[in-house]
């Protein structure tokens, strides 16, 4: 319930206050003197003040009502107040109501439109207060996070990253294992980093490996090893990735990539952590927490066969979905400002330009047009147009119903317009990404000419 407080020395008036507002299911706490009056707001939950502007017999200037308003906006800047005056008094309350008073009403005053106004202001200072203790709440969370757990550096601001955030560091300290997914560029790396930096293996390795930039035949060497003569060039042992993790966190990136064959093996070092290096009988043990990550759609490379669904369930058992920066836009300035180098600031102008562009590559994308705006731009202030995110090239356009199929030319300058940024230019010419592996593979464009994606 609401509580108003009213400030007049005429005890019939705030009678008569609270005789009308306790038929509206609205509190008053009644005060005759300023003194009273900000004894009570300092004491007590208030949500709006009704205050008279004369408080002895023998004054009708309205100088202790200015000096009251003073005050009360000093020590409560937000707090709505109405001003009740006289007639004589009009010129300065409206010289208060400049000055930040909600309102003011003359004595004697009209029932109907006081209750109108006390609404208005109500809803407006409880929604204001809400706010207030929903930003409060979301600050004690940060600073709880930030307290407790190693957060690797991360930037945030948005609800929906700290959402995420708070479970990552929650999952953290189990064994159980993490998929994280989510668009290419949202930063699953680095959640992966803070599940290992909170973990009961922290002290151990965190080794990282993305199936989708190896070639299908070299991921099974690379997660397991393999002995001298496996395979052609093989010209000595080498161990892999399973065994330089073992007693830390092994980052599987783009586990949708893992081929049938890696699969199999893969679900049984989950399950019994012992394989064999690629070429040899000899089984080998460790003790590793796998944290994969995924832009794909694994159900539906399940459904078409591509993926085994014992191994989906054993990797999901925690499943972390980072949304596309689109999604989580109060992250969009805090990171920009990161990026920039320590003697350059953003303008307004800029600010604005960052919050509208929807920054299909994430936050890959988002550090690549802050460092070369900042690179471009001379003076310690970038400028909007220093990102030219109004004047981006449009995507090349094909017939309604035909499938894409980009030359060597129309691949090379997907690539530039993108800044090599590999899931972009996928996305420019109409292809996923594996598929621009492929025709880069068969053009001999080499993947170094973009991005990670």
């Amino acid at each position: 319930m609401p509580t108003i407080l009213v400030i007049d020395d005429n005890r019939d008036v705030i009678t008569a206050l609270e005789t009308l507002f306790s038929l509206h299911d609205i509190d008053v706490v009644g005060a005759d003197s300023p003194e009273a009056g900000l004894a009570a707001l300092q004491g007590g939950d208030i949500d709006l003040v009704i205050q008279d502007m004369n408080f002895r017999a023998d004054t009708t200037s309205g100088e202790e009502g200015v000096a009251l308003f003073g005050e009360i906006r000093a020590a409560h800047p937000g707090m709505p107040v109405i001003l009740l005056t006289a007639w004589t008094h009009l010129e300065s309350a409206v010289e208060l109501i400049k000055g930040g008073a909600a309102d003011y009403l003359a004595k004697p005053w009209d029932d109907r439109k006081l209750l109108t106004t006390i609404g208005n202001l109500l809803e407006l200072s409880l929604s204001r207060r809400e706010l207030a203790r929903h930003r409060e709440g979301a600050r004690r969370q940060r600073q709880a996070l930030e307290r407790d757990y190693d957060l690797r550096g991360l930037v945030w601001a948005d609800a929906a990253s700290e959402r995420v955030l708070s479970l990552a560091c929650q999952v953290a300290r189990s064994e159980l294992a993490v998929l994280v997914t989510g668009p290419n560029g949202t930063g699953k790396e680095k959640f992966a980093e803070i599940i290992h930096a909170n973990s009961a293996v922290r002290d151990g390795p965190f080794v990282a490996v993305n199936c989708g930039a190896l070639p299908a035949e070299l991921i099974e060497a690379e997660l397991f090893g393999a002995d001298a003569g496996a395979y052609t060039g093989a010209n000595k042992a080498r161990e892999g990735k399973f065994e330089a993790a073992d007693g830390g966190t092994l980052f599987l990136d783009e586990i949708g990539n893992l081929p049938l064959a890696g699969q199999m093996k893969l679900l049984r070092v989950l399950e019994t952590g012992r394989f064999e290096r690629l070429g040899s009988n000899r089984e080998r043990q460790v003790k590793v927490r796998v944290v994969s990550a995924t832009n794909a759609d694994l159900a539906a490379a399940i459904a078409a066969g591509n993926f085994r669904e014992d191994l989906y369930y054993r990797l999901n058992a925690i499943e972390l979905r980072l949304p596309p920066l689109a999604e989580r836009q109060d992250d969009i300035l805090p990171l920009a400002r990161h990026f920039l180098p320590g003697d350059k600031r953003l303008s307004a102008g800029a600010e604005r330009a960052l919050l509208r562009h929807p920054w299909p590559g994430n936050v890959r994308e988002l550090r690549n047009a802050v460092q070369r705006a900042a690179l471009l731009s001379p003076g310690e202030v970038v400028e909007a147009d220093a990102f030219g995110l109004a004047h981006a090239a449009p995507a090349p356009q094909r017939p309604a119903g035909q499938a894409p199929d980009p030359g060597r030319e129309d691949i090379e300058a997907a690539l530039s317009r993108n800044e090599g940024v590999l899931a972009q230019a996928a996305a420019d010419l109409g292809l996923s990404r594996q598929a621009l592996y492929r025709r880069m593979d068969k053009f001999g464009i080499s993947r170094d000419q973009g991005g990670d994606g």
